[in-house]
C-alpha cells in the first residue's frame, strides 16, 4: 500500500474557467497549486519506485479542518465523527484532483477499479490517499 498525504485543508478540483475573448479554457490556480503539491507529496511517497501497473484502489481520506465559530460540544462531537462535512467542495471534486498523480504513483487514473471518498473533520486537515494494488487470478 502507498499512503500519500498532504497536509494542509484540501483543496476540490474547481471547475475550469474561460476567456470569452479567446474561447480558451483554464484550471483555477488554486487547484493547479493544490494538484502541484499532491504530485511533490506523491512522488516523495512513491521514493523512486515506478508507476503501479494493473488494477487499483485507491482510498481518499478528506480531513476537514473544524470550523471555529461552532460550541465545543459541536466540535467535540465532529472530532468523534458523529458530525461529517456537508459543505463543498463536493466528494467527487476530491476526487479528480488524483489526475495528479498519472504518472507518478500509476501509469493512468483508468487503472482505477475501486475507489472511495471520505470526508471527515480532523484537528489536523489534509488529503491523505490509499494506494493498493489489486491482484489478479490471471497473473
Amino acid at each position: 500500500m502507498i499512503e500519500i498525504e498532504l497536509a494542509g485543508v484540501p483543496v476540490g478540483k474547481g471547475r475550469p474557467r474561460f476567456v470569452k475573448a479567446t474561447g480558451r479554457a483554464f484550471t483555477p490556480e488554486k487547484t493547479v497549486r493544490f494538484e502541484d503539491r499532491l504530485a511533490i507529496a506523491a512522488q516523495l511517497a512513491m521514493a523512486g519506485r515506478a508507476p503501479l501497473d494493473g488494477p487499483l484502489e485507491v482510498e481518499i481520506e478528506i480531513r476537514m479542518p473544524v470550523p471555529l465559530s461552532k460550541p465545543k460540544r459541536w466540535r467535540d462531537a465532529a472530532l468523534a465523527g458523529t458530525i461529517r462535512p456537508t459543505k463543498k467542495p463536493d466528494w467527487d471534486n476530491f476526487a479528480k484532483t488524483v489526475d495528479a498523480l498519472n504518472m507518478i504513483v500509476w501509469v493512468d487514473d483508468a487503472q482505477i477499479v475501486d475507489g472511495r471518498v471520505r470526508k471527515i473533520y480532523h484537528e489536523a486537515p489534509a488529503f491523505v490517499a490509499r494506494v493498493r494494488q489489486i491482484g489478479s487470478v490471471f497473473e
